[in-house]
């Protein structure tokens, strides 16, 4: 067995080696329109921006009645309280994955206070994208349900590894550590309730 094992090392790593090769970029075709609506945060690279969030976090895009493209990010802290952000986006290349956003104050909107948002995977029925950036600092694996397939998500995080992101330090929404663990676990109510609510109000899937 160990003979057999050592034999298959070469062909795993120059499996690995391949897959290293795939580029840090953002996809070159996006539909907006499908990609509107609320999504599920599955997994995140930790960051500061973040620290509170413990359950519940949703990112909501929709457009106001100025064609803005609106971001809501909403999650439940330690303690229970439902906090959200508004921000905006934009394309920053029409029609692709190259994307841009900004939660400052609209009376500082002049400012150049954009960060980049790449869409650097997707299902093609839009039931789950992968956003990250050109440092690799942020990753965010989304779905439209509060948990993916196990499977689906290793292959998730493999891709994201390739593209050079640090997974082995990603942070799991309770319901996706609940699904790789073989346990059944369900959102709180309120990230629930706040996928209906910002639908009615304009948001799409």
């Amino acid at each position: 067995m160990r003979l057999q094992s050592f034999f298959l090392l070469p062909i795993v790593l120059l499996a690995g080696n391949a897959q290293a090769s795939l580029p840090n970029s953002p996809l070159e075709r996006l539909d907006l329109a499908r990609y509107l609506g609320t999504w599920f945060e599955v997994a995140r690279l930790p960051n500061r921006y973040q620290q509170e969030c413990v359950t519940g976090t949703t990112a909501t895009y929709f457009r106001d009645d100025r064609g803005e493209i609106v971001v809501r990010n909403q999650c439940t802290t330690a303690n229970g309280e439902a906090i959200s952000v508004d921000g905006v986006a934009r394309e920053v290349v029409a029609g692709s994955g190259n994307l841009a956003v900004r939660f400052a104050p609209r009376w500082l909107a002049w400012l150049p206070v954009w960060a980049d948002y790449w869409v650097i995977d997707l299902d093609p029925d839009y039931r789950w994208a992968v956003v990250g950036g050109p440092k690799r600092k942020f990753l965010w694996v989304l779905a439209r349900e509060p948990q993916l397939d196990a499977e689906v998500f290793a292959a998730i995080k493999q891709r994201a590894a390739a593209r050079g992101y640090a997974v082995e330090r990603l942070w799991l929404a309770d319901t996706q550590r609940a699904t790789v663990e073989g346990r059944v676990a369900r959102p709180p109510a309120s990230a629930l309730d706040n996928r209906d609510h910002t639908h009615a109000a304009g948001g799409a899937d």
